[in-house]
């Protein structure tokens, strides 16, 4: 009986994914995966990626659109899982090129009130560095 490896990428989030990084899965299905971020802006900081290795929000085209939307559900239940408010929240994505890790990702970062004054300006929202799950669809 042979088990197939999967290679490892030069993505670290593709090697997440694929179970090759040391990583807690919270959250996953056939489409997306979500795990803590290693430098949480509050006490519930996570990120949201689909499988499927997409660069960034830039790379994204009209056929991701339910992507997207779904992204944005399952991070909002996740919140909802761990007591948190979805309307103390702070749902985005990093604009190219304000991105550390080339695999697209949604924050969820929450409470949106405990964020510090650093936090505050690298999330900072509706920003030319960070924008809205809503703006991102809107792109669509």
């Amino acid at each position: 009986m042979s088990v197939t490896t999967v290679p490892r990428s030069p993505c670290i989030f593709c090697n997440i994914i694929n179970k090759l990084e040391n990583t807690e899965i919270l959250y996953e299905d056939e489409d997306v995966c979500i795990f803590r971020d290693i430098k949480p802006a509050t006490r519930f900081h996570v990120l949201t990626i689909p499988k499927r290795h997409i660069e960034d929000v830039k790379c994204l085209s009209s056929a991701d659109k339910d992507l997207v939307v779904k992204m944005l559900a399952v991070s909002q239940e996740l919140l909802t899982k761990n007591n948190l408010s979805v309307q103390d929240a702070r749902f985005g994505y990093h604009w190219p090129p304000f991105r550390s890790v080339r695999h697209l990702h949604l924050h969820t970062i929450a409470p949106e009130s405990e964020m510090g004054f650093i936090a505050k300006m690298i999330f900072k929202k509706d920003s030319y560095w960070f924008v809205s799950p809503e703006y991102v669809a809107s792109r669509l």
